[in-house]
């Protein structure tokens, strides 16, 4: 989850409850970040996250790194990045680091780097993704880099989502989607309601989110849901790369009037969501689900 879409509200709730909530601290400004920090460390005791987009975020290491979180999560470098000096620096501050890839060779690459966590992402997931199915990139992952522990990312939403990424031979998931549809997120209504009404099949992998912003993402492609904007302009990037300008304050006019009409970063796991509710519930019910179903498997055997 990228800036903008993580709360000190949301990210306490999340550990809290027993997972690790993690903040999406890209490009958004220092001051925030902070902010969004001290909340959550008046909500809760447990560990934190802060993630950063290494191919824009690198010159923000430092920052991050001095608000002291548990966890350093990263994603997304450029080839020409030193992934072992930014592990280094995180170790240094006596912080764990989770690496997100899209591809085994880019866990092999931050596992040699020093890495302790490496999230292996399906391209069900929302936002940027590579092109692999989740099934095969978390079993690539975890047989590349074992025993390091491997999370499995994209298209995951609840228990019976864990329990097969445990049967995968992960660790565990990292979720984003199910979390913009929770009461602390700090998205439009009409945001959440989108996750809910979607069957998961109103999403599209395309490049026109990154046309917009000037932004280069190395290897990424991005899952957004089909709304009138992305339907308008989709194959027409050279053309709204001129426009970006104008297009830019039409789709925050979007976001403050009706959002389901601008961007909206979603995976298919929207499928999966029926109602907007506490991310403490969320993570309470995927655990007690994959329970059950994990007991119940053992129990036929």
């Amino acid at each position: 989850m990228g800036g903008g879409s993580t709360s000190g509200e949301l990210v306490a709730a999340v550990s809290e409850a027993g997972g690790l909530g993690v903040f999406g601290a890209s490009f958004l400004p220092p001051d925030d970040v902070a902010e969004m920090i001290r909340t959550a460390r008046e909500l809760t005791a447990k560990p934190l996250g802060i993630n950063l987009l290494l191919h824009a975020m690198e010159d923000r290491l430092d920052e991050a790194l001095a608000l002291e979180p548990e966890v350093l999560s990263t994603a997304w470098p450029r080839e020409d990045q030193d992934l072992a000096a930014i592990f280094a620096k995180a170790h240094e501050r006596g912080c764990r680091v989770m690496h997100m890839v899209p591809l085994v060779e880019d866990a092999i690459r931050a596992a040699e780097a020093g890495a302790d966590v490496i999230v292996a992402q399906g391209n069900e997931g929302g936002g940027h993704i590579g092109e692999i199915a989740g099934t095969v990139i978390v079993r690539q992952v975890v047989k590349a880099v074992a025993p390091l522990p491997v999370l499995a990312a994209g298209g995951f939403a609840d228990g019976a989502g864990l329990a097969d990424a445990l049967v995968l031979g992960a660790d565990g998931v990292l979720i984003g989607t199910r979390f913009l549809g929770t009461d602390e997120a700090p998205v439009e209504q009409a945001y959440k309601d989108a996750i809910v009404a979607s069957d998961g099949g109103d999403t599209l992998v395309t490049t026109l989110s990154d046309s917009l912003s000037g932004r280069d993402w190395p290897g990424a492609w991005a899952r957004v849901k089909r709304t009138r904007f992305v339907e308008q302009w989709l194959g027409r990037e050279p053309e709204l790369r001129r426009r970006r300008a104008r297009l830019w304050e039409e789709v925050g006019s979007f976001q403050e009037t009706n959002a389901d009409d601008g961007l909206m970063w979603i995976g298919q796991s929207a499928g999966l969501i029926d109602e907007v509710k506490p991310a403490g519930d969320v993570v309470r019910a995927i655990v007690a689900e994959a329970e059950e179903i994990l007991r119940a498997l053992s129990v036929s055997r």
